[in-house]
């Protein structure tokens, strides 16, 4: 497999705990796993490249609305790509904004990073929990 044909996968947390952990999920042979700690950081790394999978919380920083601007520019610069919505503030407004502007999935933190594998196993992104079934079986449409 070329590395051009690895599932790619971004990262978009600005709590470095929690983005090192997810990082580490992702950081497998068969995936490209990219980061960002903010808004102007997540739109340069999705002006640079497509992605396959996006996980973004919802506030950035000071930012309360700066993942779903992310989730705006995915839909331009990444329009295939799955988008997962993480938040600490679950309301309604988040959650049909996030629908609105392309995320498949919602989900409260703390969220187990078996859902996390589960939800990127769908879409044939491999993970340290589940690195074999998601690399047998391609994505849909690739």
């Amino acid at each position: 497999m070329t590395e051009s044909s690895l599932p790619r996968v971004l990262i978009v947390e600005d709590e470095q705990s929690i983005r090192d952990v997810l990082v580490e999920l992702f950081d497998v042979d068969s995936t490209r796993v990219e980061s960002a700690a903010t808004l102007p950081e997540a739109k340069e790394k999705l002006a640079c490249q497509s992605f396959d999978l996006i996980v973004t919380d919802i506030r950035l920083g000071g930012n309360r609305d700066g993942g779903l601007q992310v989730m705006a520019a995915a839909g331009v610069l990444s329009p295939d790509a799955t988008v997962v919505a993480l938040t600490a503030y679950p309301d309604d407004g988040n959650r049909h904004a996030s629908i609105r502007l392309g995320a498949m999935h919602f989900l409260e933190k703390p969220v187990s990073l078996e859902t996390l594998a589960e939800l990127a196993s769908r879409v044939g992104v491999p993970t340290a929990i589940s690195p074999m079934r998601a690399s047998t079986s391609p994505a849909p449409g690739r």
